[in-house]
């Protein structure tokens, strides 16, 4: 069955800290706002942080997300916080929590798992997005950005020409149309960009489209670290199907979800492997 976005996912759901979530803004600009408030990105705020502090990255849970932050402030999430105190965690953390209080609300949100052009000049880092029902269509909402400093669009409703999901880099991949050298990380990490990354971040799409909001260093299944032995075709059919319900087409998110609960090598089976950033490999089992 194809999810209901509008309920909550065991990664979106806030648990005890639900009050928390009740009386957040329903306007996405606000909204964003306030996830600013109680996160800061582990390399972009340009604070070092360690030990205990960076390990806050894989929280991976909302619930986790919130008991580290009200274990500090045991406030409303609205109540300023320093920059420096706030729960350490990436892109992915800022999509959780906005898509968690928006499904509180009984709004269909969900997270999307791509790239941006408009972090570092020159270069498609990895990137995750919030998108929301609005009543009409799907709308992409960065979080993480601060509308202040000048993006030159709407932080609050992302246009396609800066962000591309991972299925769409994929397949114009395939098409010969991009370098996909480009793609990754960050520039200065060379080792985490191409072909192989992009074929795992459109395995991680689809499970954060089936309710899996797993983090960016999760590995399970049919993700590779290079594409000498990957079956490609795994990647080109999610690829096609994820366009496809992108584009309207409710049989292919059906099938989309079928795909995902019969093939093993799509899904995460209890555990994922985490490579976390903080210097630590290591095998996570995962809630049901």
């Amino acid at each position: 069955m194809v999810r209901d976005w509008s309920g909550h996912s065991p990664y979106s759901d806030p648990g005890g800290f639900a009050p928390l979530l009740d009386g957040l803004p329903g306007e996405v600009r606000e909204l964003a706002a306030v996830v600013r408030n109680v996160l800061v990105h582990y390399r972009a705020a340009g604070i070092v942080f360690e030990g205990g502090r960076l390990a806050e990255i894989d929280n991976r849970w909302v619930d986790r997300i919130l008991a580290a932050d009200q274990g500090r402030f045991p406030v409303p999430l609205e109540v300023p916080r320093p920059v420096g105190s706030r729960v350490v965690g990436c892109c992915r953390d800022f999509t959780l929590l906005t898509v968690a209080a928006l499904r509180q609300r009984g709004v269909p949100a969900r997270s999307r798992v791509g790239f941006a052009s408009y972090l570092v000049p020159g270069f498609h880092c990895d990137h995750v997005v919030a998108e929301f029902w609005d009543g009409e269509r799907w709308v992409w909402v960065d979080a993480q950005l601060d509308p202040a400093r000048g993006w030159g669009f709407d932080p609050a409703d992302v246009p396609g020409a800066v962000f591309a999901s991972a299925a769409s880099v994929w397949s114009a991949y395939r098409r010969g149309e991009v370098d996909v050298d480009r793609y990754g990380v960050d520039p200065s990490l060379p080792q985490l960009s191409g072909g192989w990354l992009v074929f795992d971040y459109v395995l991680l799409e689809l499970a954060h489209r089936q309710g899996d909001e797993l983090l960016l260093w999760d590995g399970w299944g049919g993700m590779v670290e290079d594409l000498a032995g990957a079956d490609l075709g795994l990647a080109d059919g999610v690829s096609a199907l994820l366009l496809a319900a992108d584009g309207g087409d409710e049989s292919a998110e059906r099938e989309l979800a079928a795909w995902y609960a019969r093939d093993a090598r799509l899904r995460p089976s209890g555990r994922v492997r985490c490579r976390s950033p903080r210097g630590v490999t290591d095998w996570v089992e995962l809630r049901g």
